[in-house]
C-alpha cells in the first residue's frame, strides 16, 4: 500500500512544511517534491494533484492526532480526567508541530467545499470522543442532564480550535499547553449541574 512507503510520509511531511511556510496556494507541487527530495513525477505516483496531497495530509495527519488522544483518553479514570487529557493532548499536539497548526488553523480553512467535506468526515472519529465524554459526564453527574449533545460539542470543539487558532495568529509567542487547565475549567463550570 502507498501510505507505508517511505515516500509518502516524506512527501506528507514536506508539505506541511511548504503549506505552512508558503500558503495553500502559493505552494506548487515541484517546492514539494524538491523540500521531499523527490523527482516531481514521483509525487504523482502517490497523489492526484495539490489538492489530494492536502487532503491525504489532513487524513494522515490527523489520523495520527486523534488515534493519540483516543489512546490518552481512554486510560482516564472518568468524564473530568478525559476532558482535561483530550485538551491537553490537543493542545500539546499541536504546539510540537507548529507547521501542522498552521496548516490545520489557517490553511485548511480557505479550502473548497469537497475538501472541507473530506476534511469533516476525518473529524467525526474526534468529535465522536468528545460526544462520549460529554454522555460520560451527563452519567457520572459532572455535567447537566438536559444538554443539547451536538451543540456541546461544537462548543467543545470550537473552544479548543479557537484557541489554537489564535495561538497559532500570534506567533506562537506564548505557551499553548499551559491553558488547557483554565480552559478545561472553563468547559466543565459551564457545563456543570
Amino acid at each position: 500500500m502507498k501510505k507505508n512507503k517511505p515516500k509518502y510520509k516524506q512527501i506528507i511531511d514536506a508539505a506541511v512544511e511548504v503549506i505552512a511556510e508558503n500558503g495553500y496556494h502559493s505552494s506548487q507541487v515541484s517546492k514539494i517534491a524538491k523540500k521531499a527530495g523527490v523527482a516531481d513525477g514521483t509525487i504523482y505516483l502517490y497523489f492526484k494533484n495539490k489538492e489530494d496531497i492536502l487532503v491525504s495530509l489532513f487524513q494522515n495527519k490527523m489520523g495520527q492526532f486523534i488515534e493519540k488522544i483516543e489512546q490518552e483518553t481512554t486510560s482516564r479514570q472518568n468524564a473530568e480526567e478525559k476532558l482535561l487529557t483530550l485538551i491537553e493532548t490537543h493542545f500539546e499536539q499541536l504546539s510540537l508541530d507548529h507547521h501542522l497548526a498552521i496548516v490545520t488553523q489557517l490553511e485548511l480553512r480557505q479550502s473548497n467545499k469537497e475538501l472541507r467535506l473530506k476534511i469533516n468526515d476525518v473529524l467525526k472519529r474526534y468529535l465522536a470522543v468528545i460526544d462520549q465524554i460529554v454522555a460520560e459526564g451527563v452519567e457520572e453527574n459532572l455535567f447537566r442532564k438536559q444538554l443539547d449533545a451536538r451543540l456541546v460539542r461544537q462548543m467543545i470543539f470550537g473552544t479548543l480550535d479557537e484557541t489554537v487558532t489564535n495561538w497559532v495568529m500570534k506567533d506562537q509567542r506564548y505557551n499553548l499547553t499551559s491553558q488547557a487547565k483554565e480552559v478545561h475549567s472553563m468547559i466543565v463550570h459551564g457545563l456543570s449541574t
